[in-house]
């Protein structure tokens, strides 16, 4: 019984670090060591361990850390799989009907995280990857999911200090207005120069649960383009919505 309380112990202090993350996005050894106030060389060994299996990630640049992708692919799969398996054949359908990368995100603190997605099967695409997490302030399925948030998870995305200095705070309240009235949100080359996106919500009775993506190359969205990927993408998820009322 001696031998387990310090494995245990070790359990308990892992994951009083991940709960840390609940409040702040990235933290430094030093950060980590000052809440839990325990010693740097402690705190040092558990985030190894923890980065080890991805379930934190250092920057290098700053020497801080964040969730892995870990977190999120666990996440993905608690209470979602069975909605998320039951809308996948509605998704294979939009990627067939459009030709694009299909993506579906769910709302994580002030985050998006991808929990499924099926790819483009043309020949110059946009590649996705499940689990991969971005902020609530750029994109267009950012854009849908902040739209539906409370005025203080709104307000926290605006106040986050990795909000861009050159963006408009303005206008993306503007943009979160727009989804609200026409039902769709779209980006060009907001997260990345060449990547392009159009967004629907998709409800659980009154809530939006989750936001479905069309998004490709920046050169095939064009002004006609988007107005039609707006069409499809909010047609396949008022069907999403409507097959999540009965599940």
């Amino acid at each position: 019984m001696t031998q387990e309380k310090p494995t245990v112990r070790s359990v308990e202090r892992a994951l009083d670090i991940l709960l840390l993350f609940r409040r702040q996005r990235e933290m430094s050894l030093t950060d980590i060591a000052k809440q839990l106030g325990l010693h740097k060389s402690t705190v040092y060994r558990l985030l190894q361990a923890l980065e080890q299996r991805q379930f934190v990630q250092r920057d290098p640049s700053t020497d801080k850390y964040r969730l892995g992708n870990s977190i999120w692919d666990l996440a993905s799969s608690v209470g979602q799989e069975e909605w998320t398996d039951l809308l996948l054949p509605e998704m294979r359908k939009l990627r067939d009907t459009v030709g694009e990368t299909i993506s579906l995100y769910i709302k994580s603190g002030l985050e998006r995280v991808r929990i499924q997605a099926v790819q483009s099967t043309q020949e110059i695409r946009r590649v996705v990857r499940i689990g991969d997490r971005f902020p609530l302030f750029g994109g267009a399925s950012s854009k849908v999911l902040l739209a539906y948030s409370t005025p203080e998870e709104q307000q926290a995305v605006f106040d986050h200090p990795e909000f861009p200095a050159d963006w408009s705070k303005e206008r993306l309240k503007d943009e979160l207005q727009f989804v609200r009235e026409q039902g769709y949100a779209y980006s060009l080359g907001e997260r990345e120069p060449e990547a392009a996106a159009v967004s629907a919500p998709i409800y659980k009775g009154k809530e939006v649960v989750a936001a479905l993506a069309i998004s490709g190359p920046v050169q095939r969205f064009t002004p006609e383009k988007i107005q039609w990927f707006a069409e499809q993408v909010k047609a396949a998820a008022a069907q999403m919505s409507r097959m999540l009322q009965f599940h």
